[in-house]
């Protein structure tokens, strides 16, 4: 008898990822979920260089940047409350110090224009089709910094205008690295704060929008996160206790769907390794000093000596 729905997800036969591959993951903050169990894995990755972007017009506008070498001026501030923001990015780059916020904006700019000529794939979340505008500027904002909500016009993007989005980021990053791999998925995070209709909206434009442009012949992906929990896991207990986020349990379980879809079979066998490692690491002795954990200690330096003698960029 079976108690889930499954989606069924065939393993990735092209475009797999492995321990030489480069990610790039931009979007919402399930990315940074998804991102931090590559960086335990010890993937090579960078995760929103520029905070968390909810909706595509945000990632569109970052990678246009960093392909032009924009640089950010003392104009690309708002200073709210003795906060120096800006509307491009998220509060996490937000400071006290302009000379601060403008060094973090510039040196991530770069850092995104690096690896998005050299990523191998790109991962992309996306979050929202509602967007809010600065009224003043009439520009399109990544985040609002909590600023006055009557700052701001709030609108819904059409599924037009997302996959025009959608279609640039394809074309701006195939630009100047043709042979990147995409893969879409969409955040299964609920944004209440729109309200329960407005959030599914929202969703449904995402969904609609991205379809138009997934197509593997030119190595456009998706990945059903989103379906994942709302189907698969259609249950509050794997939510947090806000009831918006998935749970550890539920970003472990869609995690894992994705390792086994994505990852090249020998990438599998590393991670094994790896996982061993890591647990070693966390592990606290009763004894520092006895023989017994000596010998521990010189095995678990010969498995990572080990390790990065075959792929240096691993580093624990």
């Amino acid at each position: 008898m079976e108690f889930q729905t499954r989606i069924q997800i065939n393993k990735q036969q092209h475009d797999q990822i492995d321990y030489n591959s480069k990610l790039l993951l931009l979007g919402s903050c399930f990315a940074e979920s998804i991102g931090e169990k590559l960086n335990y894995c010890k993937f090579q990755s960078l995760v929103n260089p520029f905070g968390i972007l909810f909706h595509p017009l945000a990632i569109e506008k970052l990678i246009l940047n960093a392909l032009n070498d924009y640089q950010y001026t003392k104009a690309d501030l708002e200073n709210h409350q003795g906060i120096y923001n800006c509307f491009d990015a998220h509060s996490k780059l937000s400071s006290t110090s302009e000379s601060q916020i403008l060094s973090d904006l510039n040196e991530n700019i770069q850092i995104t224009k690096k690896w998005i000529l050299n990523s191998s794939h790109l991962v992309i979340t996306l979050g929202t089709a509602w967007t809010y505008r600065h009224i003043e500027s009439d520009v399109v904002v990544a985040n609002c910094h909590k600023m006055p909500q009557k700052q701001f016009i709030k609108e819904l993007v059409s599924v037009d205008d997302l996959t025009q989005s959608l279609s640039a980021i394809l074309s701006l990053v195939r630009s100047v690295n043709p042979d990147c791999r995409f893969i879409f998925t969409v955040s299964p995070i609920r944004h209440l704060k729109d309200g329960f209709v407005e959030n599914n909206r929202s969703k449904a434009h995402l969904i609609s929008a991205v379809h138009q442009i997934v197509d593997r012949r030119k190595h456009n992906y998706y990945f059903p996160s989103y379906e994942m929990q709302l189907d698969e896991l259609r249950d509050y207990r794997f939510y947090s206790e806000d009831m918006i986020h998935p749970n550890s349990v539920a970003i472990e379980y869609i995690w894992q769907r994705f390792f086994e879809s994505w990852m090249s079979d020998e990438s599998l066998q590393i991670m094994d390794v790896i996982e061993a490692i890591q647990k070693d690491l966390g592990h606290k002795a009763f004894h520092p000093e006895s023989e017994q954990h000596q010998a521990f200690l010189s095995n678990l330096e010969a498995k990572k000596a080990k390790l990065s003698a075959q792929f240096p960029h691993i580093v624990f």
